[in-house]
């Protein structure tokens, strides 16, 4: 008929329901707390046919599992199908089904928005195919970043006061120790090797001779790597190897035993900066 406008047809978008119930008590009935989920969720998706939703076969059910984690068998399957772009719109009961954490339902959002998916809790009107259903998530991400910040504070601090106390927190453990039970305790063998190259240093006053040695040894680090002039000038500078811990420039004393005598570091540093103090000159 002549005239006659052609409504197009809506994008096809491909629904996935999630569901998930933290106990697995009165999962063994015929109709339980899973089904329910997903015979509401399933209604909200046949009333947006209209919309081009079409509910997808597959069954993404996690029963007796709780919403503070992500490690999920059916959440991990949802999500690696998303990944693989076999998914438009994840339908769930109530945003805490999919995650009762902010931070991990920040990273779930992620993951949505990197494969254009969209989010939809049938419950409480939450969609964020609509501007009121964006701006609640956005809402939601704010108050993530600012619990994620939080608990930065707090690590921080902590670990700022557990330095102050000397108390040894982690990386990577300086040649001269082990770590057991959390703390640095004395390696016999390569402390002897620490205190070779602090008192060759003094003696030949050269990073280079000292290292041309080392090699000629055939002397190894605590990886297995030969000796360089970086590392060699890294570990003559550690103060760990006086006994004391370091945060941010101020030096505590550690829990820890010294290897090196503080009259023997004094010694090597001197030299380090005279040889500083030449150079400059120098040039």
């Amino acid at each position: 008929m002549k005239g006659a406008s052609v409504v197009p047809l809506p994008r096809r978008r491909r629904c996935a329901i999630y569901t998930r119930k933290s106990s697995e008590e009165g999962l063994e009935m015929e109709f339980n707390s899973l089904d329910a989920q997903r015979e509401a969720c399933s209604a909200y998706t046949a009333s947006q046919k209209a919309e081009g939703w079409a509910l997808l076969r597959d069954s993404y059910d996690d029963g007796g599992f709780s919403g503070g984690t992500l490690e999920r068998p059916a959440l991990k399957r949802l999500l690696a199908d998303i990944e693989a772009g076999l998914i438009d719109v994840v339908v769930v009961y109530k945003i805490d089904r999919l995650s009762r954490s902010l931070m991990d339902f920040a990273r779930l959002v992620e993951v949505f928005d990197r494969n254009d998916v969209t989010f939809v809790s049938v419950t409480q009107s939450f969609n964020t195919t609509t501007s009121m259903g964006r701006l609640t998530l956005n809402i939601l991400l704010s108050f993530a970043q600012f619990e994620r910040e939080v608990i930065g504070e707090r690590i921080r601090d902590k670990v700022a006061a557990s330095r102050k106390r000397g108390m040894w927190m982690g990386g990577v453990v300086p040649l001269g120790y082990e770590v057991k039970d959390r703390k640095l305790v004395v390696n016999p063998t390569e402390a002897a090797l620490v205190r070779q190259i602090f008192k060759r240093f003094v003696l030949l006053g050269s990073v280079t001779l000292v290292v041309r040695e080392l090699q000629a040894e055939h002397r190894l680090t605590k990886r297995s790597k030969p000796f360089d002039k970086g590392i060699v000038y890294k570990l003559i500078n550690n103060r760990v190897y006086v006994g004391q811990a370091v945060h941010k420039g101020t030096a505590y004393l550690g829990e820890h035993a010294p290897i090196i005598e503080r009259g023997l570091f004094d010694k090597v540093q001197a030299i380090l900066a005279t040889k500083e103090i030449l150079k400059k000159s120098s040039t």
